[in-house]
């Protein structure tokens, strides 16, 4: 049997050392070559008559030191079960010689690998601090939402002329001089504006204006800046070239459009919000609002989540065995990495290894699993807010693509994670000690840095 020694070279860092002896490896080889030999195809011996020593000079030294190589294995997944050590990927090994391993002259063996072991650590959920912002819904957002849902639920009608800034025009554009001939080989482009995309000073130009007018216009007297890089970034110009808003345009009119936004109805109501039963505008109104809301409320959660996860990042005190680390990096992975390459990735690695440790112990401690069923809901809710979220009746085919993603095998193990996250930051959110803090939908959207994907 394998005899394993175990010394410390440097933090978290060991050194295992498996011996054998030849009463370990010996008698398996000489059983394996036997077999060998029963099965070998060599041309000019019958199967199974193939002679022993031959077979033995053909495949005994690779078949040798795969034996010798086996029982050192063995030797070191036995002790690191047998010891419960916990560690980071797999033992690397140390500068080995193996071509001292000779069939001729059986002998003892010894193999040095290094082990990075985990660090140990502490959490201390409750003394995390939190700000839980209420976002105030304000009646001009509630406004907002409903003329944008009856502009969605409206229908596209074409008037005459030119009446409103909220018209549609699709328009020619054709590049001129500034006395309005046009330029030979010049721009020439379609689009489609709002009048209220021109700035002030143009608009009352166009009012009136019927299919197949013209206006002549220089960009840039003619939009505000935001809308004007936009235009010229569409002509295909280049926004930074600064003569490129000095140039001159005649735009015909193709096509006056104008969305009839939606009536504040019953069949309006429910459109938006089908079988609620709405019937009047401050019960739609409340529902709108309550939307807003619980909007605003799954955002909040993800930002005090975020904090969250900042705290046990910035705050946990976690040691590496760094040195190994880079060396598994550099060695471990299935692609060979230069020196450089690992030192340059390691601190990106380091972090994210931090959070592993940290979400795993946190998973554990709160004994968080997932139902198969939960993933299989996910699917169906996946599916179900591609199509907007409506339902189509018989809903028998989501099950069938249900039971289809539960087949594929990233899609599992993906959602697992996803759930898994999900349901234990749901329960550190109820141990933090969290103050509330009323905030406007504008400074909210200040807090908000980008939200990590943990």
């Amino acid at each position: 049997m394998a005899t394993v020694t175990r010394e410390n070279i440097g933090l978290l860092t060991d050194k295992l050392t498996v011996k054998v002896t030849k009463e370990d490896y010996l008698p398996t080889f000489e059983t394996s070559l036997k077999k060998y030999a029963k099965t070998a195809n060599i041309p000019g011996f019958r199967k199974g008559m193939v002679p022993a020593s031959l077979v033995k000079k053909m495949y005994g030294q690779g078949a040798f030191a795969d034996e010798v190589l086996r029982t050192i294995e063995k030797g070191l997944t036995d002790y690191l079960t047998q010891e419960k050590l916990d560690i980071f990927a797999q033992p690397m090994p140390l500068e080995t010689d193996s071509s001292k391993i000779d069939m001729n002259n059986p002998a003892d063996y010894a193999f040095a690998f290094e082990i990075g072991l985990k660090p140990e650590f502490n959490l201390d959920i409750s003394s995390i601090n939190v700000t839980r912002y209420v976002i105030n819904v304000t009646e001009e957002m509630v406004n907002e939402e409903i003329n944008r849902q009856q502009v969605r639920a409206g229908k596209m009608t074409e008037p005459e002329q030119v009446s409103s800034d909220e018209d549609v025009l699709n328009v020619d554009f054709a590049e001129t001089d500034e006395n309005g001939n046009l330029v030979e080989g010049g721009i020439t482009k379609s689009n489609s504006l709002l009048v209220k995309y021109f700035n002030e000073s143009i608009r009352p130009q166009l009012m009136g204006k019927k299919v197949g007018d013209t206006i002549e216009l220089q960009i840039s007297k003619a939009f505000d800046d935001k809308e004007r890089e936009w235009v010229i970034s569409d002509l295909g110009l280049d926004k930074e070239d600064a003569a490129a808003a000095d140039k001159f345009f005649i735009l015909t009119i193709t096509k006056v459009g104008l969305v009839e936004k939606a009536e504040m109805n019953e069949e309006f109501y429910e459109t938006i919000y089908p079988a609620r039963g709405i019937k009047t505008e401050d019960e739609f109104r409340a529902a709108v609002k309550a939307e807003i809301e619980n909007y605003y409320k799954s955002q909040s959660s993800n930002q005090v989540q975020d904090q969250i996860y900042h705290h046990l990042t910035d705050h946990t005190s976690m040691e590496f065995p760094e040195g190994f680390l880079k060396r598994w990096l550099k060695d471990g992975g299935e692609k060979a990495k230069t020196a450089d390459e690992a030192e340059e990735e390691y601190p990106t690695f380091a972090n994210q290894l931090k959070w592993s440790l940290i979400s795993s112990k946190l998973l554990h401690e709160n004994n968080i699993a997932v139902d198969p069923e939960e993933i299989k809901d996910f699917a169906k809710h996946q599916i179900m807010s591609y199509m907007g979220g409506q339902s189509l009746g018989d809903n028998s085919w989501m099950d069938e693509y249900a039971n289809r993603m539960m087949k594929d095998k990233k899609f599992v193990e993906e959602t697992y994670m996803r759930i898994q996250t999900s349901k234990m930051f749901a329960i550190l959110e109820g141990q933090v000690s969290a103050k509330e803090e009323s905030i406007s939908a504008e400074d909210f959207a200040g807090k908000v840095h980008h939200h990590h994907d943990h």
